[in-house]
């Protein structure tokens, strides 16, 4: 929970947007509004709005980086980014486009279209990309169109722009940053390392290579040139790497209460969740094991509720869903823990 950034870290304070998708590398960022609550839990006194704004300055941005799932990332840090955990994705995007029935020449022709309707600093609305693309003779119905926005986004060429309202936008990665950083391989490895491991462990190669989407090879080359900012410990008999700060940090009980959206790190981050979610819960948690994870609450680092909200003008309504017993200073704690996410939002909660 420390290295998750739900408790206070010894050593680091990532302050802002920025330093908090840094501290991560990459934040699960599906869906728009559980990624920006993401940011919110994890920096407390800011507001929807105040993550807004700092997206809007592009402290961050989100794209498809690795396992073909937007995150958000860094944004000096995104076309490198890409580079070097999407290359087995675009490798299997070939199967993907025969299902859809797109050619590789059509897609590389999707990718010009949107350049050149994207470029100077232009910034477009989904539909208004999809309808370039139509203009331009490019079947989008079906998936399709959501394949090529991702191709696009794969290649390095757009990017994933703040929402303007409720709708998603796009924009040159290029023209968005146009300053990247550009580290050799090497390095990129170990950046990829450090950031997973710090904002994530204990954590093993295996659980690195899975969630950049790179091969066990690279994960275990990028752990090696982390070096000595990572340590070796032993979890449950498995051997594993953790943020070498927090091997002298105080032993405290985890007692934090958490109100968390579905799409976040606390659970998407890992393969093996048996930490956090006791496996007789899981159903309730991903109803139908379709990949949509339910609003959690969180206490003592353990999952022990859903919850379901819905947002109005004024006011946003939360029903709780226990998957234990909750005791009445439970209930409280539980409260309170929203309450903060109803002023995060700037609303009354009603629950």
């Amino acid at each position: 929970m420390t290295s998750l950034l739900l408790r206070p870290h010894p050593v680091a304070r990532p302050d802002g947007v920025a330093g908090v998708v840094e501290w991560f590398g990459a934040m699960q960022a599906q869906d728009n509004a559980s990624g920006l609550w993401s940011l919110g839990v994890r920096l407390p006194g800011r507001t929807l709005a105040d993550v807004r704004a700092a997206l809007e300055r592009r402290e961050a941005l989100r794209t498809w980086p690795m396992r073909g799932t937007v995150h958000l990332v860094p944004s000096r840090d995104a076309q490198w980014m890409l580079a070097v955990t999407g290359v087995r994705t675009l490798a299997g995007a070939a199967t993907r486009r025969a299902q859809l029935g797109l050619t590789e020449a059509e897609a590389d022709r999707a990718v010009d279209v949107l350049g050149a309707a994207l470029a100077g600093g232009r910034r477009l609305t989904r539909a208004e990309c999809l309808a370039a693309l139509g203009a331009a003779g490019i079947d989008t119905t079906g998936q399709r169109g959501y394949h090529l926005l991702w191709y696009a986004a794969q290649r390095g060429v757009t990017c994933i722009a703040p929402h303007v309202g409720t709708e998603q936008t796009f924009a040159l990665l290029d023209e968005w940053v146009p300053d990247p950083h550009r580290p050799e391989r090497d390095e990129a490895l170990g950046i990829l390392a450090l950031r997973y491991v710090r904002s994530h462990g204990p954590v093993t190669g295996h659980e690195l290579a899975r969630w950049t989407g790179l091969t066990v090879t690279d994960a275990r080359r990028g752990l090696a040139v982390a070096g000595d900012a990572l340590a070796p410990v032993v979890v449950d008999g498995v051997e594993a790497m953790v943020d070498a700060a927090l091997l002298d940090a105080p032993r405290e009980p985890v007692d934090d209460v958490h109100t968390l959206l579905g799409f976040d790190e606390y659970l998407l981050g890992f393969k093996d969740r048996t930490l956090m979610l006791d496996p007789a819960h899981a159903a309730a948690v991903v109803p139908g094991n379709n990949g949509v994870f339910l609003p959690t609450v969180v206490h003592g680092g353990r999952v022990i509720g859903t919850w379901k909200r819905t947002v109005g003008k004024a006011s946003v309504s939360v029903t709780v869903q226990p998957l234990a017993p909750f005791d009445a200073a439970l209930r409280s704690r539980v409260e309170s823990a929203l309450a903060d996410y109803a002023r995060y939002l700037n609303l009354s909660l009603r629950t």
